[in-house]
Order: C-alpha cells, then sequence, then structure tokens
C-alpha cells in the first residue's frame, strides 16, 4: 500500500470519527463537524486519484457528495458526485453511471438543462465505448438531445441525434434513423453554409430505407431530389440506384462489386459496411425483393 493509499485511509477514518457514532444526523448540530468530514473525504479521494486507486477515490467523492446533500449544498453535491463518476470510469462502469444519474437529478431539478445534457451525453459515451449497451446509449443521447435543444444549444442536440441515428439503424429500427437523418437534410438545406451536407442525410436515409423495402427507398429518392435536385449528380445518389437495380435483378455479385468499387473511391466507415451487410443478407435471403 502506498503512502498516499495510507494517508487517505486515515482521513476516511478521521472523517467517520466527525461524524460521531449516530452518523451524520448525530452531528447535524455541530454544522463544523460535517463540514470537516466534507473535507476529509475530498482529500482522501484526491489521495486515492493519486494512488491510482480509482474505486475508493470514487466512493469517497460519493461520501462527500451525499453529505453535502443532505446538508442542502446541491451544487456541491452535484460536483462531487461528478467527481466520483469520473473516478469510476476507470473501475466500474455501472457506479459511474449512477453517479451521474444523482448529478443529473439535481442539475434538472436545478434548471441547469445543459449540465444535464452533458452528463446524459457522458452516459450515453460510456454505454457506446464501454459496455456496448446501443440500447442505453440511444435513450441517454435523446434525453441529451432533448436537453440541449430545449437549451437553443441545437448544434449540440444535432449531434446527440446523429448518434441516436446511427445507432438506431444498426439496432433495426430504421423508421427512427430515417426520420432524424430525413429532418437533418432538410434543416441543412435552409441553411447555405449547410446545404451540401444534405446528400449525406439523404444517403444514409436512403440506404435505412433500402434495408426495409426498395420501393420505398425509390419514393425516397424521388422525394430527395424534389428537395435537393442537385443530389441526381452525387455520387451517393448513383451509388444507391445502382444497388436497387442489382436488388431488383436479384444480382448479389453485380451488388458486392459496387460497393467495392465505391467504396474505393470513397472508404466507406464501420456504419456504412454495417448497414450494407444488412442490405447483402437480405439479398441473399429473399428469392424476391422486388
Amino acid at each position: 500500500m502506498s503512502t498516499n493509499e495510507q494517508k487517505a485511509q486515515q482521513l476516511v477514518a478521521e472523517a467517520e470519527k466527525k461524524l460521531g457514532p449516530r452518523g451524520f444526523f448525530g452531528s447535524l448540530f455541530g454544522g463544523s463537524r460535517v463540514e470537516d468530514a466534507i473535507e476529509c473525504y475530498q482529500r482522501a479521494a484526491n489521495l486515492f486519484k493519486m494512488a491510482k486507486n480509482w474505486p475508493s477515490a470514487g466512493s469517497a467523492f460519493n461520501e462527500a457528495a451525499n453529505l453535502h446533500l443532505r446538508a442542502g449544498s446541491r451544487h456541491e453535491a452535484a460536483t462531487n458526485y461528478v467527481d466520483a463518476a469520473n473516478c469510476y470510469k476507470k473501475s466500474n462502469i455501472n457506479e459511474a453511471v449512477n453517479c451521474l444519474l444523482r448529478a443529473i437529478e439535481i442539475y434538472t431539478d436545478m434548471g441547469k438543462f445543459t449540465m444535464a445534457a452533458k452528463h446524459h451525453q457522458t452516459i450515453a459515451e460510456l454505454y457506446e465505448n464501454d459496455s456496448a449497451d446501443l440500447e442505453k446509449a440511444v435513450q441517454h443521447y435523446e434525453q441529451a438531445a432533448d436537453y440541449f435543444r430545449g437549451e437553443e444549444n441545437n448544434s449540440s442536440a444535432n449531434k446527440c441525434l446523429l448518434k441516436v441515428a446511427q445507432y438506431s439503424a444498426q439496432l433495426e429500427n430504421y423508421d427512427k434513423a430515417i426520420q432524424i437523418y430525413q429532418d437533418m437534410a432538410s434543416s441543412s438545406l435552409e441553411n447555405s453554409l449547410l446545404k451540401y451536407s444534405a446528400k449525406e442525410y439523404m444517403f444514409r436515409a436512403a440506404l435505412c430505407h433500402l434495408c426495409v423495402d426498395v420501393l420505398n427507398a425509390q419514393h425516397a429518392l424521388e422525394r430527395y431530389l424534389q428537395q435537393y435536385p442537385a443530389f441526381q449528380d452525387a455520387r451517393e445518389y448513383k451509388f444507391v440506384k445502382t444497388l436497387i437495380e442489382h436488388i431488383e435483378e436479384q444480382n448479389v455479385e453485380g451488388f458486392t462489386d459496387t460497393v467495392k468499387d465505391y467504396d474505393e473511391i470513397s472508404r466507406l466507415d464501420q456504419w456504412f459496411t454495417t448497414i450494407l451487410l444488412k442490405i447483402k443478407k437480405q439479398l441473399n435471403d429473399s428469392p424476391d425483393l422486388r
């Protein structure tokens, strides 16, 4: 055990002693003892961090947060819950999420929705990267987007919604993904600076349509051309049209070659690869996709 850990454990013991045998409520008549205990827990947490003992650091910050909350210091409590979560991220994802949810509850009660949104986004990223629980990631990205939108932070809201669309498509909730991509395309067309990005959103939406039904994908392309005639000259549009032709002809080899040729010109990322494989699987499995 390192020197820092030993000092930290001594501070935790000192905090517990200051609270007395009856715990927190036994020390309500001695406010300074509560404040001293909080300080001990916070100092202990920082020493545990220096020793890279992340579970103990998280626990100490969590104790400090609980004391702050019971004493009515909500902002300080939320801050310490976030500190605890940052330590737990390195050792226990579930505890990190629990601490962030406590902080979010405080921030929403205080009307600090931008802070709440940021922490929902952090939870989504934890589920996205560490536990690969895409359904929970989608839930928290949606909540983050809702709070960001309510605070007129449309840029952050859109980033979260694009994550919702990305993972909804991977989870085969294509209707949700399509709606988001189409909304993004429409809003992009209303802004001269963002107009060029509309074709990518239409491209993604069209592929999601193609995962469901060829006819709907064709109708979607027609609607997109009415909205954005220049889309007809885009490589993405021609690519989807060619895929539709191969699917209607049940030409698996042609489908594969078209994807390969496109990838050599415009590198397809993991999302596109996943969606195209889903489309190809339907082509392989279905005797008649027309």
